[in-house]
């Protein structure tokens, strides 16, 4: 039943033996090619373990910042206290709490007035604390011989907050 053409040398099958052999070709089960979505389940499953873990960190995320102001707070009052040791080291004690912390700005011209004040302060700017407060100083202070401190996230001098206040005695 075969036949050749003269010019191709080729066999030309009949039709029918043609359509039979396409048809027994074994079809394999491969996903190549097919996109496979997620169901319903698999996705409410993913949803349910990420909120789990939202619920499991938020709280622990959520109180860092209070500690971050806490921190920087500290740093500030590190800051002031070195600018006032300076200070004291020019003019031989440190500026009352009627000159204030201002006298590491501009050289203070309340009495007693400083004989060594340097002409461009000691500090550009007084910072304010990280809730927007100016910090205090108290010559003499209750914890030490100054006191420079923090009225916290309250702002209130006696307040119950865990951070209501930070000091250098701390």
């Amino acid at each position: 039943m075969l036949c050749f053409t003269p010019a191709s040398r080729l066999p030309i099958l009949p039709l029918r033996w043609t359509l039979l052999d396409k048809m027994r070709v074994p079809q394999r089960n491969t996903m190549r090619g097919v996109q496979r979505g997620f169901t319903l389940i698999e996705m409410m499953v993913v949803i349910a373990i990420i909120g789990i873990l939202a619920a499991l960190i938020a709280p622990k995320i959520m109180s860092r910042p209070d500690e971050a102001r806490a921190v920087a707070a500290k740093q500030d009052i590190a800051t002031l206290m070195q600018a006032l040791n300076l200070y004291r080291l020019d003019n031989g004690r440190y500026p009352t709490t009627a000159q204030g912390l201002e006298a590491l700005v501009k050289c203070p011209t309340i009495s007693p007035v400083p004989n060594n004040c340097k002409a461009d302060g000691y500090l550009d700017r007084l910072p304010t604390d990280p809730w927007g407060a100016q910090y205090q100083y108290l010559n003499p202070g209750t914890h030490g011989e100054i006191d420079i401190f923090s009225f916290g996230k309250d702002g209130k001098p006696e307040g119950n907050q865990p951070l209501h206040a930070i000091g250098s005695w701390q």
